[in-house]
């Protein structure tokens, strides 16, 4: 190389380094969902079409509707074994649809309040735990319904610990912790707070619009964590009525449809970093009573528009 070879290629290295990257050496370009336009897979929450007549029906009209991912429940689980179903086979039937199954609910009474009703539910926990591994769950819901009232935050973070360390070294789960105004454990702050003080890497919430709204946790300590906290994101929208301390599960409805600053919330999400599922998750009996195929392609059609709304 000459000299004048030399200081050309030296001006152009100083103007690549000088012009803004979009993204920095070696990173790879954000993946999008549903055509580009989101950042997040879709998923539904089978609660959403809850009457329809199996697993396997909940899994078709999924991806038929176009969503990426499916959230089943665990009863739905062990009903399908008990009818001399495979669950492994139905994982490969899920994944050769297109879907994935990032999260099942769930772990229902995993975290009592004394060390024998905690050893005593074990049998079930692990149960649970390996039907969502035999279906390829990435998470598990572990459900503080049973935590007491008042609960004791560091025997309820010391429970969870364990819950995390045996799914993982054990089933190859993660999991993550919820949260509902109904049970002692109420709010994405108190839910925060076991999980940190659970005191483990593998340690995972699962905010719900819904519970955050009705809990009067509110919306606004989202850009105060990490999105890399979050194992999924449970989405829908509240009514204006009734009021909020009347609210129940069977309120909500579809995005956009309600009051929830569902924008803004999004908006935060992308902010944070967060980038796992958002899992439209509704209760609504009057929905029950549609063609479930159309509901879940409202659903998700809803979805997207708040999507496109926040502009992320």
């Amino acid at each position: 190389m000459n000299r004048r070879q030399f200081i050309a290629a030296g001006a152009a290295s100083s103007a690549v380094l000088a012009s803004p990257l979009k993204f920095e050496a070696g990173s790879q370009p954000e993946k999008r969902y549903q055509n580009g336009v989101s950042p997040w897979p879709i998923c539904l929450d089978t609660a959403t079409i809850r009457p329809a007549s199996s697993l396997r029906e909940k899994v078709t009209i999924a991806a038929k509707a176009g969503y990426d991912a499916i959230e089943p429940w665990d009863s739905e689980l062990e009903k399908f074994e008990a009818e001399g179903g495979n669950l492994k086979d139905l994982g490969k039937e899920i994944k050769d649809l297109g879907l994935f199954v990032p999260s099942v609910i769930g772990l229902w009474n995993a975290l009592p309040p004394t060390k024998e009703l905690f050893e005593d539910s074990l049998k079930d926990t692990r149960n649970r735990m390996r039907m969502a591994a035999d279906i390829g769950s990435q998470h598990i819901q572990t459900i503080p319904n049973t935590v007491g009232d008042p609960y004791d935050p560091k025997w309820v973070a010391a429970r969870y610990r364990d819950i995390i360390e045996m799914a993982k070294n054990d089933y190859n789960l993660e999991a993550a912790l919820v949260f509902v105004k109904y049970f002692p454990l109420k709010t994405l702050g108190q839910a925060m707070a076991i999980a940190l003080d659970a005191n483990h890497r593998g340690a995972l919430v699962i905010p719900d619009t819904y519970h955050m709204y009705i809990s009067e946790g509110g919306f606004d300590g989202l850009p105060l964590i990490s999105g890399k906290s979050m194992a999924i994101f449970q989405f829908s929208d509240a009514p204006a009525s009734p009021a909020i301390d009347q609210l129940e599960d069977k309120h909500r409805v579809y995005p956009g449809d309600g009051v929830l600053p569902l924008v803004k919330v999004l908006q935060d999400l992308k902010a944070i970093g967060f980038d796992k599922c958002i899992s439209l998750e509704l209760y609504n009996p009057e929905y029950w009573k549609q063609d479930l195929q159309q509901v879940a392609n409202t659903g998700l059609r809803k979805t997207l528009s708040v999507i496109r709304e926040a502009g992320v």
